[in-house]
């Protein structure tokens, strides 16, 4: 594997610095400056957050420790990434075995989810009816930081099954036996010395397998609702670390391909770049993100879809801002233009989002929030430019929770209310509207038309006249969230959906069109996710 083969040149150039460096890093004394460092790195934690943070319990620092970091969470809706390492992982020193309290430098974790689901005439899928299948997630986590500084590694177990489920499995669901990250790193601490708050700015420089998520999780995320894990092989280059007022984020990476029952493999063809800022300065008022990314494609013959089979080349600069107005409002906006070509087309799209909320200062934590958001289609099948939004490997729960749209020819407004009576308790409801914004394009994951690499695409989900019209539907979606114990968390999620036009002509116009669906979809699902340490 290639990855492997970065690590092993990894190894070679830090064993010269690491040497001399353990013998230090074994004396107590440096061992407290570690501990003293690790409580400082841990994020702050509060405000709305992520899927994944109202779903584990989280690591917080010392109550006696004032925090100076400039980092300030996001209050939109799940645009906060998954923390580095993730949040299921400890230090071993911290599990409360006494006999591992000295043991500082080794990360471990352990997690298991499994999740039921009831779909009812879901319409990602041609045939109607009854749909019950149960999602099974392990993963593990081994990592080594501190003891050889600067070299560091870590790796990452996952292991994705499904089971009682009526249609074709697809590497959506299932991906047995297999590493999401497995990765080296040079990590120098004090490389650029302190900022202004006399907080250590360091390098990492990171080659090899990596599961993580940056910016607003919309382009580069783990998916972390999803049964299976994103995952990239190449490198990632941060300058200065999450705590400081400014950071810049390098990478250039290869998507993995999951192959279900076999090793995964990066996809030789494809590449995603890219440069991200981070200015934080201002962070109590506002935070800011301007970043460039990007896609090379070289055509692959055997490429399973249509795209596959073509050079494409997407350059995407954007922004983004999200902040607060003193105690009234919250407020996270991005945009997106990509430029570039799709085979002998030209690429020409735009995204945008914008969201305002507010928290109200009651015991209960009640919230109010207002979202849009909207993506091009392909205005015109027939002509040499493309428009459709490309949503890169960004994950598609927050546009919709049953998986009918996502970043892509979309224009959606949607209401949201959070009350949180306890600690332990939360409920979500939402109700969205949903357009495509050009109505000969594609409603993405609906009759069959899953881009999984698994099952071809019939095009049922295009109407290339446009006389299915643009309104796709609307939804009702609520969750309960329920915290048994620090370990142990559950969630009770309903989703209503009511087909528009567009769905509605789309199943009366498959050839094959034997029930008469309403397109009309109800998805109820039960999930426990339990961290082991």
């Amino acid at each position: 594997m290639k990855f492997l083969w970065f690590l092993l040149h990894i190894v070679v150039l830090s064993a010269f610095t690491a040497h001399s460096a353990k013998s230090q890093m074994m004396e107590s004394g440096v061992t407290r400056t570690v501990q003293a460092e690790a409580l400082d790195a841990k994020k702050a934690v509060g405000g709305a957050s992520s899927d994944s943070a109202k779903s584990l319990p989280a690591i917080v620092p010392e109550a006696n420790k004032q925090s100076t970091s400039y980092y300030r969470r996001s209050d939109s809706y799940a645009t906060n990434p998954e923390s580095d390492p993730p949040r299921y992982v400890r230090r071993l020193s911290d599990i409360g075995v006494k006999a591992f309290k000295d043991i500082t430098w080794l990360d471990v974790g352990f997690e298991w989810r499994t999740r039921y689901e009831h779909r009812h005439n879901d319409i990602r899928y041609v045939e109607g009816g009854n749909n019950d299948p149960f999602f099974l997630r392990s993963r593990a986590w081994l990592g080594i930081r501190d003891i050889l500084d600067p070299f560091r590694f870590a790796v990452e177990f996952q292991d994705s099954r499904v089971y009682n489920n009526r249609h074709a499995i697809t590497d959506q669901e299932r991906n047995e036996y297999d590493l999401i990250n497995a990765y080296g790193e040079l990590y120098f601490k004090n490389a650029l010395g302190a900022d202004d708050r006399d907080q250590n700015r360091p390098i990492r420089f990171r080659v090899g397998r990596m599961a993580y998520e940056t910016t607003d999780r919309r382009f580069i995320a783990r998916n972390e609702w999803r049964n299976t894990t994103n995952s990239f092989e190449g490198f990632r280059l941060n300058i200065g670390r999450e705590a400081n007022d400014w950071e810049v984020e390098m990478f250039g990476m290869q998507p993995v391909r999951r192959l279900q029952t076999r090793f995964d493999e990066a996809n030789d063809h494809l590449w995603v770049f890219g440069t991200i800022g981070y200015w934080r300065r201002w962070s109590d008022i506002i935070t800011i993100q301007p970043y460039y990314m990007g896609q090379k494609q070289t055509a692959d013959p055997n490429g399973f879809t249509a795209t596959n089979k073509l050079d494409r080349e997407i350059h995407m600069p954007g922004f983004r801002a999200y902040g607060k107005v003193g105690n009234i409002l919250d407020f996270d906006a991005s945009f997106n233009y990509q430029l570039g070509y799709s085979g002998t087309q030209r690429q020409d799209a735009y995204g945008y989002t914008a969201e305002v909320g507010r928290t109200f200062n009651h015991p209960w934590k009640p919230r109010v929030m207002g979202f849009y958001g909207y993506a091009t289609g392909d205005r015109n099948p027939n002509d040499n430019v493309d428009n459709r939004f490309d949503r890169f490997f960004g994950f598609a729960r927050p546009w919709s929770a049953d998986h009918y749209m996502v970043y892509e020819n979309i224009e959606t407004p949607k209401v949201r209310f959070d009350l949180q009576p306890t600690q332990k308790l939360g409920f979500e409801a939402t109700y969205a509207w949903f357009w495509l914004a050009s109505s000969t394009d594609r409603m993405f994951d609906i009759l069959n038309g899953n881009i999984s690499n698994t099952l071809p695409d019939p095009g049922f989900n295009r109407d290339k006249t446009g006389q299915s019209g643009d309104h796709a539907g609307s939804a009702f979606e609520g969750r309960i969230r329920y915290q048994v114990t620090p370990r142990i968390s559950t969630i009770l999620g309903y989703t209503h959906f009511f087909a528009g036009e567009f769905v509605k002509k789309r199943i009366a116009a498959q050839p094959t069109h034997i029930d008469q669906r309403s397109g009309n979809t109800d998805f109820l699902y039960f999930e426990v996710l339990i961290s082991l340490l």
